[in-house]
């Protein structure tokens, strides 16, 4: 394979005049913003909530999951961003790229490029990230499952040699993951690189530590930022505040209030908010007013009976009505998934006709009548069906307490299986316990939505059939489902060359009818990229209208580099 990866140019902000506008500081009931009054303008300042559920405590980007709200977008930075849109990748700090043969790639970085220290970026940065890899506790380990060698052959260039082709994994990686520099993570021992708080971080990025309570994050823009001079791209934000989660109510009122400006959590009600208060927006202008972030799906521990017979999970696919979850706890802010999960924006991928076929959809009869072919039948008269061998059937769905919106859809899902003879009670556990009973596969039904949007759909397939099964999964295959020719057809996903949509097709048919048969997880909705704006402050949000960003409105991890660094570029004060 020839070239580098197709690249799309970004539509970037035009540069803006200086406002001088006074303002108050956000609060969220009169009380001070963490700093002395009038020490972050409000036209200078960007409220957001919605992602993070404590205190800031790390800063560490090898920390997945625990990192405090920006430390991977704002500070450390991927090599390539990727417009979901598109489908295409966008060089970040890579200059250029270019696929030297099938196992080489050889990256450029831009020129004067400087760490936040004053240092400049340079290949060894590059090898340095990738080499931590080799470290246990550092989460992209797997990287060197087939990359064979790393080698900086100029001050800014570096060959990637790969023991096994994996274009579409390798990309994932690339711009999925920062880079950090040589001359500080290269001489770190090795238990801070993966356990260290790292405050006051160094990297490449738009804003740089400012200061952090156990409320809130704040970011203060990095004006010697590389992209103002070579993308012409202004962060108009001095300042960004990230708000700890409070209470649906409380984050509704500060909306309400010009209080945050952003909001990226599930807040019920707020499709009234959007139809009644025509400063607060949303992507779409009507239902389901977000976009779709990820795909919500029903995990069955197939370690277990009778979830581990396809007929029985079949049934159980069948009794669950999708649409009166959509339409009763979301009020129609979620949108019901396609069988094979894979997201709107894989629909290229998608085997119409297969699904026609084989995927399931919801028929109450249609359920009872599987479970009586399978042998399960109501031998005492309880209600409820019991196994082939007789033996009673009693399975627990839980989802995290607090969530409400899951925990509102695992009483309709007890509702439903219930209606159909499948005795299911929803328990609402701390959600660190659930986690802990997940990975070490001690549960029997469970909702997560671990993987998001991405390059490829690829992810979504080692999400669901990642081999081999481990004593504790704590990012893949949580069902511990375990069939070898679907893990092959993953790992030949994986080598499919980059933007070769028609060999991947023909790879995720094959997958789609073993997942359509086996039913290894049931999908059931697209979970919305929750992102609720105000006009008070900041416009330009993006939104399905032509004249604004079509870029995601989120401050969630992962998703800066899939667009969200832009749409920071884009939003503009009022005047």
């Amino acid at each position: 394979m020839e070239g580098g990866v197709e690249m799309k140019s970004l539509r970037l902000p035009a540069a803006l005049a200086a406002l001088a506008i006074t303002a108050t500081a956000c609060s969220g009931g009169g009380g001070d913003d963490g700093g002395t009054s009038g020490q972050y303008p409000r036209s200078e300042t960007l409220y957001t909530t919605g992602t993070a559920w404590g205190p800031p405590t790390s800063w560490n980007p090898m920390m997945r999951g625990q990192y405090a709200v920006g430390t991977i977008g704002l500070v450390y930075e991927p090599l390539f961003l990727f417009d979901t849109e598109a489908g295409e990748y966008i060089h970040w700090l890579a200059e250029s790229d270019e696929w030297t043969s099938e196992d080489v790639h050889e990256i450029t970085l831009r020129e004067g490029v400087t760490w936040t220290d004053g240092e400049p970026l340079v290949a060894e940065d590059v090898v340095t990230t990738l080499e931590l890899g080799q470290l246990d506790g550092v989460p992209y380990g797997n990287v060197w499952d087939y990359v064979e060698s790393v080698e900086a052959t100029d001050e800014r260039t570096v060959t990637v040699t790969f023991s096994e082709s994996r274009p579409q994994e390798w990309m994932n990686w690339a711009y999925s993951n920062p880079i950090v520099p040589a001359h500080i993570w290269g001489d770190m021992a090795e238990t801070d690189i993966t356990d260290s708080a790292n405050e006051n971080p160094v990297g490449t990025g738009s804003y740089v530590y400012e200061s952090h309570t156990d409320d809130r994050m704040v970011w203060e823009r990095n004006d010697d930022w590389w992209a103002v001079d070579a993308l012409d791209m202004d962060m108009d934000a001095r300042y960004i505040i990230d708000i700890v989660n409070a209470s649906n109510e409380v984050t509704m009122g500060m909306l309400n209030q010009d209080e945050v400006d952003l909001s990226n959590n599930f807040l019920p009600g707020i499709d009234q908010v959007l139809n009644s208060n025509e400063n607060v927006t949303s992507f779409y202008d009507g239902p389901p007013y977000m976009k779709s972030a990820n795909t919500a799906w029903l995990i069955p521990n197939l370690t277990r009976a009778p979830l581990d017979d396809t007929a029985f999970r079949q049934a159980l696919a069948h009794a669950i009505n999708i649409t009166e979850i959509v339409e009763g706890p979301y009020a129609n802010l979620v949108q019901p998934a396609s069988p094979t999960g894979l997201l709107p924006e894989w629909d290229a991928y998608i085997d119409q006709e297969l699904v026609a076929e084989e995927g399931f959809r919801y028929d109450a009869d249609h359920a009872v009548g599987l479970l009586e072919e399978a042998g399960y039948l109501d031998e005492d008269g309880d209600g409820f069906v019991e196994t082939p061998d007789g033996e009673p059937i009693e399975l627990t769905l839980e989802v995290p307490s607090g969530w409400t919106d899951w925990m509102e859809a695992a009483r309709l899902i007890e509702s439903h299986a219930q209606a159909v003879g499948i005795n299911v009670t929803a328990e609402f556990p701390e959600f660190d316990l659930l986690v802990d009973n997940r990975n070490a596969g001690e549960f029997d039904l469970l909702i997560n939505n671990e993987r998001q949007l991405s390059n490829t759909p690829w992810t979504y397939y080692d999400y669901l059939f990642q081999l081999p099964v481990q004593d504790q999964q704590s990012t893949v295959n949580f069902h511990r489902y375990e069939n070898e020719e679907a893990w092959d057809l993953t790992e030949q996903l994986a080598a499919v060359p980059v933007g070769d949509t028609e060999a991947a097709a023909a790879i995720t048919s094959q997958l789609q009818e073993i997942q359509l048969q086996e039913l290894p997880a049931i999908p059931l909705w697209y979970n919305g990229l929750w992102a609720q704006s105000t006009n008070s402050s900041w416009t330009n949000w993006p939104s399905e209208h032509e004249d604004t960003p079509n870029t995601p409105a989120t401050l969630w991890n992962g998703w800066f580099e899939l667009g969200a660094i832009t749409t920071l570029a884009e939003i503009e004060p009022v005047e």
